[in-house]
């Protein structure tokens, strides 16, 4: 019997052939990575031309940009704010209008932001007079240019209040009249800086037993009464500071009213000394910018305040929470997430819309540095400053809401 054998077995071998480069001219990296150069020289070209072309035609008036005129005297007296006067620099001049520029801007932000929370919930309230007057607001504000309300502020309104004569009298002692508001003025003693050392650790003990009662209530479902203790610590450390220092942290200046008897043998006040004055132009620009931004902040927080299902509500209700404990413990908390990023953006325009107080005569950083412009001749460095002052105004604030925005995020496992 012939026995069969197979043909012996051979492993296939692949012929793979040599190695095939790509070209340059087809190679994407090659292709991406010389668009961009290409990019950058054209940005870097164009900002050449740009920037040759102001030098040239600076040369031809007999100008060119230069730092010196920042330690000239200003020439002029600016009393808003910590004010200056005529001979004081020009740099000195631009540091009060930044002064200025943050009064207005801090105290805008936290106001909108208060008054747009309270927007926002009543938009969805179940009382019919109360969201409907809201809405109006909000439809009124919203869709009106803020240069319009502005000077509508500091003509319409505080410009038209009574003369300074017949200046109305309110409790405190507090003088209104066309001239702005005036108000007892805080001045502190040498010993405020150690008073204030106390309360700063007042605050951080808040926080730190708002997070503790925080997780209290969390891990046992008691009440953690968080407010309630922080404001104890806060109250309490300040306080203590009070007593522990020794003396009182300042001192109150009362306005007092300087009065003139008229032909007729009436007395009117003919001007107010001491206090603190709030200006026309500062109250304008501040309620203008408050009103207008907190319309838009009072629609985000009314999209974040549905965005959140509502069994959460009805668990809530469930739970016996009341309508002010579900906002605080249930709605808010997860709205943030929600109504954090565009919230962002209206604190941006409203620091940019500051820039408007040029139009109701407010002493700001713009304003100045059109004044300084006026009276050093120079252009193009007084606006490229202005441009930066706003530019790190805008960068600090994302900076904070981007932070801000990441601690709210969900953390997935």
């Amino acid at each position: 019997m012939t026995q069969r054998t197979s043909p012996p077995h051979h492993s296939a071998v692949v012929d793979v052939g040599e190695h095939q480069t790509i070209p340059l001219w087809r190679d994407i990296r090659v292709i991406q990575a010389g668009a961009q150069i290409i990019f950058a020289i054209a940005v870097i070209a164009v900002l050449f031309v740009l920037v040759n072309n102001i030098l040239n035609g600076l040369a031809a008036i007999g100008q060119s940009p230069t730092l010196d005129f920042w330690q000239r005297p200003i020439g002029i007296n600016f009393n808003e704010g910590p004010g200056i006067s005529s001979t004081d620099t020009t740099w000195q001049a631009f540091l009060v209008g930044l002064i200025n520029t943050l009064r207005a801007v801090s105290v805008g932000l936290v106001l909108a932001t208060i008054l747009g929370i309270f927007v926002g919930i009543a938009l969805l309230t179940p009382n019919w007079l109360v969201r409907n007057i809201t809405q109006t607001y909000v439809e009124i504000f919203r869709n009106t240019p803020l240069l319009v309300q502005l000077i509508f502020f500091y003509q319409g309104v505080f410009r038209a209040l009574p003369q300074i004569r017949n200046a109305a009298t309110m409790p405190g002692p507090v003088y209104l009249s066309n001239r702005g508001l005036v108000i007892p003025a805080f001045h502190p003693t040498e010993v405020f800086p150690l008073w204030l050392l106390y309360l700063v650790v007042g605050f951080v003990t808040a926080g730190f037993l708002w997070y503790v009662r925080g997780r209290f209530q969390t891990e046992t479902g008691q009440p953690g009464y968080q407010m309630r203790y922080a404001l104890l610590a806060i109250i309490g450390f300040a306080v203590l500071g009070w007593l522990a220092v020794g003396n009182v942290p300042w001192t109150v200046e009362l306005p007092s009213p300087v009065m003139r008897e008229l032909p007729t043998g009436d007395m009117v006040i003919q001007r107010i000394e001491g206090g603190e004055t709030i200006s026309p132009e500062y109250a304008a620009l501040v309620v203008g910018l408050v009103l207008y931004t907190a319309a838009f902040i009072g629609e985000i927080v009314r999209a974040g305040i549905q965005a959140v299902s509502h069994g959460q509500i009805e668990a809530a209700r469930a739970l016996g929470l009341t309508y002010g404990q579900t906002l605080q413990l249930v709605v808010l908390p997860q709205a943030l997430r929600v109504i954090i990023p565009p919230l962002g953006n209206q604190y941006l325009n409203l620091a940019k819309n500051s820039s408007l107080a040029i139009a109701i005569a407010f002493a700001d950083v713009f304003a100045i540095s059109r004044t300084i412009i006026n009276q050093s001749g120079q252009t193009i460095v007084p606006f490229m400053t202005v441009m930066l002052t706003y530019l790190a105004m805008s960068l600090i604030i994302s900076a904070v809401m981007n932070w801000l925005n990441q601690s709210l995020k969900l953390k997935e496992r």
